[in-house]
Protein backbone atom coordinates (compact mmCIF):
# COMPACT_ATOMS: atom_id res chain seq x y z
CA UNK A 1 0.00 0.00 0.00
CA UNK A 2 1.47 3.64 -1.01
CA UNK A 3 0.55 6.36 1.36
CA UNK A 4 2.03 10.09 2.26
CA UNK A 5 3.57 11.41 5.06
CA UNK A 6 4.85 14.59 6.54
CA UNK A 7 7.97 14.47 8.67
CA UNK A 8 10.81 17.05 9.79
CA UNK A 9 13.70 17.54 7.16
CA UNK A 10 16.00 16.20 9.73
CA UNK A 11 13.71 12.71 10.50
CA UNK A 12 13.71 12.36 6.69
CA UNK A 13 17.72 13.29 6.53
CA UNK A 14 18.71 10.77 9.08
CA UNK A 15 16.62 8.07 7.91
CA UNK A 16 18.09 8.56 4.52
CA UNK A 17 21.69 8.00 6.13
CA UNK A 18 20.77 4.92 8.19
CA UNK A 19 18.74 3.44 4.79
CA UNK A 20 21.70 3.47 2.27
CA UNK A 21 24.03 2.30 5.52
CA UNK A 22 21.79 -0.72 5.67
CA UNK A 23 21.11 -1.38 2.20
CA UNK A 24 17.48 -1.05 2.47
CA UNK A 25 15.00 1.10 0.95
CA UNK A 26 13.51 4.09 2.20
CA UNK A 27 9.96 1.83 1.59
CA UNK A 28 11.40 -0.48 3.58
CA UNK A 29 13.24 1.39 6.46
CA UNK A 30 9.51 2.83 7.50
CA UNK A 31 7.65 -0.41 7.31
CA UNK A 32 10.53 -1.78 9.80
CA UNK A 33 10.33 0.91 12.09
CA UNK A 34 6.50 1.37 12.13
CA UNK A 35 6.46 -2.65 12.66
CA UNK A 36 8.55 -2.66 15.51
CA UNK A 37 6.53 0.95 16.79
CA UNK A 38 3.36 -0.90 16.45
CA UNK A 39 4.81 -4.07 18.63
CA UNK A 40 6.29 -2.09 21.10
CA UNK A 41 2.87 -0.60 21.63
CA UNK A 42 1.14 -3.57 22.01
CA UNK A 43 3.41 -5.19 24.46
CA UNK A 44 2.99 -2.03 26.44
CA UNK A 45 -0.83 -2.66 26.11
CA UNK A 46 -0.96 -6.45 27.44
CA UNK A 47 1.71 -5.29 29.95
CA UNK A 48 -1.02 -2.09 30.96
CA UNK A 49 -3.92 -5.22 31.17
CA UNK A 50 -2.01 -7.52 33.11
CA UNK A 51 -1.12 -4.93 35.54
CA UNK A 52 -4.57 -3.96 35.51
CA UNK A 53 -5.73 -7.56 36.24
CA UNK A 54 -3.30 -8.40 38.99
CA UNK A 55 -3.93 -4.89 40.73
CA UNK A 56 -7.77 -5.55 40.90
CA UNK A 57 -7.46 -9.20 41.69
CA UNK A 58 -4.61 -9.67 43.50
CA UNK A 59 -1.85 -12.85 43.03
CA UNK A 60 -2.44 -14.49 46.36
CA UNK A 61 -0.51 -17.91 45.83
CA UNK A 62 -2.31 -21.21 47.31
CA UNK A 63 -1.60 -22.20 50.76
CA UNK A 64 -0.75 -25.66 49.73
CA UNK A 65 1.60 -24.60 46.83
CA UNK A 66 3.52 -22.40 49.43
CA UNK A 67 4.27 -25.56 51.83
CA UNK A 68 4.61 -27.78 49.13
CA UNK A 69 7.63 -25.36 47.80
CA UNK A 70 8.64 -25.04 51.35
CA UNK A 71 8.81 -29.16 51.89
CA UNK A 72 11.18 -29.64 48.68
CA UNK A 73 13.23 -26.76 49.58
CA UNK A 74 14.18 -28.19 52.98
CA UNK A 75 15.77 -31.40 50.59
CA UNK A 76 18.05 -29.18 48.39
CA UNK A 77 21.51 -28.71 49.58
CA UNK A 78 22.46 -25.32 49.92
Amino acid sequence: MKTAVSIPDNVYTSAEKLASRLGKSRSQLYAQALSNYLSKHQKEGITRKLNEVYLNNGSKVDPLLIGLQAHSLSKEDW
